[in-house]
């Protein structure tokens, strides 16, 4: 090796020798700073440190400014543990602490301070004093005991949270009724000191007999709380009715439900007892309007953070239940207490009272409600019925439906599975969708005409025929219509129901006016009503693309579809002088109508069309005359709608549907109905719904002999 390679070596070595030194001696400064800094920190630094450390959860850190003897007393594990399970479980935020004052007494310097805290129970105010101890070039330590937390928390002592859960309020009608509330089932359980030695064949019995799994139950019974005279529920199931079955013809579900639960009693260790469920009344007839709660899932208590929901809390799914689950929830009750090792209660932190949930009352009329109901239940229908002067809406219907308490009792898969795949759709809610109207959407075509000029009542559009197309440009595109009359003006086109009037009368109107007066009536958008409803719509796209569709959009055709509970108040500017008034569920003790649609029409018009529509009711070649009364004045109008893949479809089915209402404001129970159900091809069209609306009406306003 030469010379200069041995130099270079050497300078080389050298370099490296002073930038090891200098790193040492870096280290060392900054390791000597550290110390000397933390013998200078003081006391309330150190304290406030601590606290910051808390309110970030972040325990590891809080544990490293104990003093060794601390350390001692005490794990890192177990501190964490102890202070997590406290301040965690009550939900403890925004901790703040205010030094008041310090005394010193050679290595040890106290602080006193007042503390507060948020809490599940309510604000925690406390004063209290924490000591630190000087460790030599460790400088101050804090010396930690359980009062730290709490002045008068004991290392034995537990922090003890009581929950006081909130009742859910009830649900009633207009009258009092219960819709909605308590109500007793029959819980099934097993009592382990009662079963037999070797329970497995029973286990299984039961298990085929509750529709649980054996291994469900097996876990239910190991649970840590179970003991021997333990009641461990498994089931709710509907209670037998004792009075009826001591009646001459009890129901048939109440006598297989004893003989059911006599099955499950034969089965040793088994017990029934009464228990406290939400209860639905109405059942069937009810169910899409009031709706039904369940347990909470882990999902909804993560997404409902901080409003209180436990592991047994339920939460409305549907319905009112689920519209209303804030007002109907309630505020659990809370009570924070220091209690000993024998659970005395040594003191109560903090404490805050539960407040139960809101009642609500609807202005449902549930006997109308059953009516209905009764009425359609073999049907796949809906019906809105409402007061015209008020909006109060009296009942809403949807048919085929489903028994809400079976969400409550536990619905078995074979239960689940039925209603899922019937072909009905019992679990479908009608009354909330769109539906194309037919002819009962005639008196608001007239009302466009007639506003606009495009209709003069008394003018003849010629008839002759049961079928017409503008002209050759339509190619063999023809519109149709039942019944012909002389002269067609616009009386006649009521009731005999023309078609061929309302198309042409549509054509008259022109498609932009056509557009822009549905769109006065709120078509395309959200009507304002505590159900969220599907917007109506006069077309597909934006607008009515051609003659064709503008023509068959006149009496309810082409792409018009249109929601029930809409249509309903639509139908309320022809008794309230063209002012459209606003629907409405929940109950005032003094109704007063809200003007949603304000000169919705002139009174003028809205008397006329009134007027005809009295006529399709009254007159004996009326397509509603059926329901005709001579004791009460009614007006309304049927509709067809044909629901079919093409215009050249004739294997397509029928909508029929009847909007009828009572035209003396004065009487004691005004009333409008809106009724549409599927399928009435072959089975009288739209009469079928008006034979229907007739029972329902004869109940409600029995007829005077």
């Amino acid at each position: 090796m030469n010379r200069r390679k041995k130099r270079f070596l050497f300078r080389t070595l050298i370099f490296l020798l002073i930038l090891l030194a200098g790193l040492a001696g870096a280290f060392l400064f900054f390791q000597i700073r550290e110390r000397l800094a933390a013998t200078r920190v003081k006391p309330e630094t150190l304290f406030m440190k601590y606290m910051e450390s808390l309110n970030n959860r972040d325990y590891g850190s809080m544990y490293g400014m104990l003093s060794e003897q601390s350390r001692i007393n005490i794990s890192e594990e177990d501190f964490i543990a102890r202070n997590k399970n406290i301040y965690e479980g009550l939900e403890a935020s925004k901790i703040k602490v205010q030094v008041n004052s310090q005394e010193q007494a050679d290595k040890t310097v106290t602080l006193s301070y007042d503390a507060g805290m948020q809490t599940i129970a309510g604000e925690i105010n406390f004063k209290n004093k924490v000591q630190f101890l000087k460790e030599g070039k460790k400088g101050y330590k804090l010396v930690w005991s359980d009062r730290l937390i709490f002045p008068e928390l004991d290392r034995n002592d537990k922090v003890r949270i009581s929950t006081d859960k909130a009742v859910r309020g009830s649900i009633f009608d207009r009258n009092g009724l219960v819709l909605a509330g308590k109500g007793t089932a029959s819980s099934v359980g097993l009592v382990p000191g009662k079963m037999n030695v070797d329970s497995a064949g029973d286990v299984e019995a039961l298990s085929a007999l509750l529709g649980i799994s054996a291994d469900n139950i097996q876990k239910k019974l190991s649970a840590k709380w179970v003991k021997e005279d333990s009641f461990v529920p498994l089931k709710n199931i509907k209670k037998v009715d004792e009075i009826n079955l001591k009646a001459s013809q009890p129901r048939e579900d109440n006598v297989k439900n004893k003989e059911f639960q006599d099955q499950l009693l034969a089965i040793p260790g088994v017990l029934i007892a009464d228990t406290q469920v939400r209860f639905y009344p109405m059942g069937a007839s009810g169910a899409h309007l009031v709706g039904y709660v369940q347990n909470v899932t882990a999902e909804d208590i993560k997404e409902h953070e901080g409003e209180d929901y436990l592991t047994d809390s339920v939460i409305g799914r549907s319905g009112m239940e689920a519209l209303y689950e804030k007002e109907l929830k309630g505020t659990n009750g809370r009570t924070v207490s220091i209690v000993d090792s024998g659970g005395n209660v040594k003191k109560v932190l903090a404490a805050k009272s539960r407040i139960d949930g809101k009642d609500i009352t609807l202005t449902i009329d549930s006997t109308l409600q059953d009516a209905i109901y009764n009425a359609f239940q073999e049907d796949k229908s809906c019906t809105v019925a409402m007061n015209p002067y008020t909006g109060e809406i009296l009942a809403l219907v949807s048919t085929p439906s489903y028994d809400d308490n079976d969400f409550i009792l536990g619905m078995s898969n074979e239960t689940w599975n039925a209603l899922n795949t019937d072909e009905r759709k019992p679990m479908f809610n009608r009354f909330r969708q769109k539906f194309a109207p037919g002819s009962s959407f005639k008196p608001i075509t007239a009302v466009l005409g007639l506003a606009t000029g495009a209709i003069d009542p008394g003018e003849d559009y010629g008839s002759g025929s049961l079928s017409w197309r503008k002209d050759e440009s339509w190619g063999n595109y023809y519109v149709t219509t039942l019944h012909d009359s002389s002269p067609l003006n616009l009386e006649n086109a009521f009731i005999y129901s023309n078609n061929i009037y309302f198309a042409k009368a549509a054509l008259k109107i022109g498609s932009n006016d056509f557009m822009a007066g549905l769109d006065k009536l709120g078509f395309g958008q959200q009507i304002p009503f505590e159900i969220a409803l599907a917007k109506s719509q006069y077309s597909n796209g934006e607008r009515i693309e051609s003659e064709v569709q503008l023509a068959d959009s006149g009496y309810g055709q082409g792409q018009v579809l249109v929601n029930p509970v809409h249509l309903a108040s639509l139908y309320t500017m022809f008794p309230n002088k063209g002012n459209v008034i606003k629907p409405y569920l929940l109950y005032k003790e003094t109704p007063a109508p809200e003007i949603w649609l304000n000169n919705a029409t002139t009174p003028e018009i809205a008397e006329l069309v009134k007027s005809d529509l009295i006529k399709v009711v009254s007159s004996e070649h009326g397509t509603g005359h059926a329901i005709s009364r001579s004791d009460i004045t009614l007006a309304g109008k049927t509709g067809t709608a044909e629901i079919k893949a093409s215009k050249d479809d004739t294997t397509g089915t029928e909508l029929g549907w009847f909007n009828v209402f009572t035209t003396d404001p004065n009487l004691e129970k005004p009333i409008l109905l809106v009724s549409m159900v599927e399928d009435v091809k072959n089975r009288g069209g739209s009469g079928y719904v008006v034979r229907k609306d007739k029972e329902i009406l004869n109940a409600y306003f029995p007829p005077v002999q």
